[in-house]
């Protein structure tokens, strides 16, 4: 995805000198996959922080089928001299790989350092794996997260899918697409309801 065509998914609304501007940097959960434009996260996000009072504008940087290793290479262009702050949801589909934690790792600290570097606040959302891999692999990727955000002292949001954690197996079908991947339009607003305040906390970091 070419830096002019993610500019172009920017939300029309006025930008002033106080809007903070945050890029969300992710794969297909972030990007919106099978929904149409205003159910997915990124519109379903600026409304909440909207609607909370936030002069926010949050600029979909996410690109379906993208690993942390794609995102690293396009975090430096992602992040443009009007960026304040940079939201990381990347992991799903190294995991879905079985890509070794150790460079998704590597990875995803690659672009917290190219944020910190052009002061940029940066919120990490972690990823939970299954034992698919084993008990193991899941140790070393689900602590990742936490991890780093230790290491580089950023805030650490909670697994991307904990708003739909607690809807039963039976009950997925109402807050998942047909995949079992990604999630309807219900499901973005259950897990924005988690994710919101963490970003709002972010934005308020910037201010």
């Amino acid at each position: 995805m070419s830096k002019a065509l993610i500019l172009g998914l920017l939300p029309a609304m006025p930008v002033t000198a106080e809007t903070v501007v945050v890029a969300a940097l992710g794969d297909s959960l972030t990007q919106g996959y099978g929904l149409v434009e205003n159910e997915g996260f990124v519109p379903q996000l600026s409304n909440w922080l909207t609607n909370k009072g936030a002069d926010v504008q949050v600029v979909n940087a996410g690109v379906s089928g993208d690993t942390t290793q794609g995102g690293l290479a396009r975090t430096a262009w992602t992040l443009t001299s009007d960026v304040d702050a940079l939201i990381i949801t990347l992991g799903g589909n190294d995991l879905l790989r079985g890509i070794d934690p150790a460079v998704s790792r590597s990875n995803l600290a690659g672009i917290i350092e190219i944020a910190q570097a052009k002061d940029v606040e940066v919120l990490l959302i972690g990823m939970t794996a299954p034992l698919n891999f084993g008990a193991d692999y899941k140790k070393s990727f689900d602590g990742m997260y936490e991890t780093l955000s230790l290491e580089y002292d950023i805030n650490l949001g909670p697994d991307f899918f904990a708003g739909l954690r607690d809807i039963a197996l039976s009950d997925r079908g109402s807050v998942m697409q047909s995949d079992q991947l990604h999630p309807n339009a219900v499901g973005v607003g259950l897990i924005v309801e988690v994710l919101g305040p963490y970003v709002l906390t972010l934005v308020e970091q910037v201010k």
